[in-house]
């Protein structure tokens, strides 16, 4: 089935002290919504007051990136944690995230978890409720995202609220619809005409092809664009201009602006 319309989300506001990471004023030119670290897998106050103003200044909507407690493997290490330490890690996270948004005038329009905690909830029912919960406990208006058919929107929507499926343009996938482990020498697609592509093929036909060349069908809210890519800029905007020649309108999620 040809979508219509698809977000356009990009993780930013990674940079962390003296440390810097990423492309985010130019990424956000080219995408409608930003997942903004939250201190715990990256990011620190400053930063996050950085990003979201720069946000605002560009009408991205804003979410809250939340992370396991690992600063120094990017938050992508997996962790033995409790489902009640999932729910008050996101909370903690959330909160946070959303008086930065608020005291530059905005408001908190989603949440995406980050790295290992994204994908353990994607898997784990426990982790994917807690996490849920937590969002709703937030606030019951914001958008749950998670991979696209996983155990978290399908716990988001349980709880009553409103979800988004997220699949990648430059992440190879496996038969079952989880993501290839980064441990994979071949997990991430490095080639911008190759990623570019895939998002092109999820965005217009539903479809992915698998690790092991099977088609998977894939149906997604919006498309992720990584900003820790060397090329950020670049391949979010050649994936916005694609996008736009197929005739696919980029938008935030449920047509919301920052």
């Amino acid at each position: 089935m040809r979508k219509t319309c698809i977000d356009l989300n990009c993780d930013m506001g990674e940079s962390y002290g003296a440390w810097q990471m990423g492309q985010d004023t130019l990424v956000l030119r080219h995408v409608t919504s930003a997942n903004i670290a939250c201190g715990m897998h990256a990011g620190d106050p400053l930063t996050m007051q950085r990003t979201v103003a720069a946000a605002v200044a560009h009408g991205v909507a804003i979410g809250a990136h939340p992370s396991l407690p690992d600063l120094q493997g990017f938050g992508r290490r997996t962790m033995a944690i409790t489902a009640n330490e999932a729910y008050a890690l996101t909370l903690y996270q959330i909160g946070a995230l959303s008086v930065f948004a608020h005291a530059a005038g905005s408001r908190l329009h989603h949440v995406k978890p980050h790295g290992a905690l994204y994908n353990m909830a994607a898997r784990g029912a426990a982790l994917a409720q807690a996490i849920a919960q937590a969002v709703r406990d937030a606030d019951a208006a914001l958008i749950l995202v998670g991979l696209a058919g996983s155990a978290l929107p399908a716990a988001g929507a349980a709880l009553g609220l409103k979800v988004a499926h997220e699949a990648f343009a430059d992440r190879r996938y496996e038969a079952d619809g989880s993501l290839t482990p980064r441990s994979e020498k071949d997990a991430v697609i490095d080639d911008v005409d190759a990623a570019v592509a895939q998002a092109l093929a999820i965005a217009t036909h539903a479809g992915v092809n698998t690790r092991e060349g099977k088609t998977l069908v894939l149906h997604a809210d919006t498309i992720c664009v990584h900003g820790d890519r060397a090329d950020a800029a670049i391949f979010a905007e050649r994936l916005r201009a694609a996008l736009d020649q197929a005739g696919v309108r980029v938008r935030a999620l449920g047509g919301a602006n920052a």
